[in-house]
């Protein structure tokens, strides 16, 4: 399917629901105008050629649960008006060229289960008011040019499942609540410049499917107490600056040596005796 999207979709001022997903070639503008259809729950885009800007004015959408404009060719910011949207429960913008700043007060979508940026141009640093969205279970900041700091308070956050924050530009440590965070399952940190040793605060209720940590400037040991952890899956310290003796035990005997590559001076299973 080709063409665009007509403004005059906007005529139909009890519309609920548009849904043109993954039809590949609707390009030119979202029209302005769907942001005056009051009682509009789901504005689903997906994989088109979209392109221009979001349009300022979305957070007049109330209602709106689902905005997924994901897969599209969209320029321009984050408007700041999308934290008005009090109903919104998924945002979905990944893989377009949005450029910016997330905006600082972005913790007022309180509705929000799931935050997927991803494959983007965001700068700037991630906004603390993030924490404070109990029902965040996704957030994925990861492909952009963020720097600045992790927010120790994202590690406080009792829903949250899954953090992806690689290939970004994040500096600074590890804040040990995301790695003693019980809740969170999938971790990625890799390829940015966090600095400092891995905090060593696993325990037997720790429980990755994902651990990625590589490609960074981490320095000192692997921790011990990952031994203890109910269960690491994919675990990559590879390209960081780690020494001393890989820990024995669960999960270190049944990994590859891939997993340690390209560091200073480990030592142990499965790299060389130390």
């Amino acid at each position: 399917m080709t063409g665009s999207i007509s403004p005059s979709i906007c005529n139909l001022d009890r519309l609920t629901t548009i849904i043109i997903a993954d039809w590949k070639a609707i390009s030119g503008d979202i029209p302005n105008c769907v942001t005056s259809l009051p009682s509009l729950r789901v504005l689903d885009l997906v994989g088109n050629r979209l392109s221009g800007r979001i349009p300022p004015a979305i957070g007049n959408l109330r209602k709106l649960t689902v905005l997924n404009l994901a897969d599209n060719d969209l320029t321009g910011d984050i408007p700041p008006s999308i934290v008005q949207m009090s109903s919104l429960m998924h945002l979905d913008l990944r893989s377009n060229r949005i450029s910016g700043q997330i905006p600082s007060d972005f913790g007022k979508l309180t509705m929000l289960s799931r935050a997927l940026l991803g494959r983007n141009q965001l700068t700037g640093t991630i906004p603390s008011s993030i924490a404070t969205i109990y029902r965040l279970a996704d957030l994925d900041l990861s492909m952009n040019r963020i720097g600045g700091c992790i927010p120790e308070q994202l590690g406080e956050m009792p829903v949250l499942s899954t953090l992806n924050l690689d290939c970004n530009a994040i500096s600074g440590q590890i804040p040990g609540s995301l790695l003693s965070n019980t809740g969170i399952g999938i971790l990625n940190l890799s390829r940015n410049s966090l600095e400092g040793s891995i905090p060593d605060v696993f325990g037997p209720k720790s429980y990755f499917m994902a651990l990625d940590l590589s490609h960074n400037n981490l320095k000192g040991k692997i921790p011990g107490t990952l031994t203890g952890a109910k269960y690491i899956g994919h675990l990559d310290l590879s390209h960081n600056h780690l020494c001393g003796p890989i820990p024995i035990g669960e999960p270190f005997e049944r990994l590859e040596a891939s997993s340690f590559d390209s560091n200073d001076c480990l030592c142990g299973n499965p790299l060389r005796t130390c």
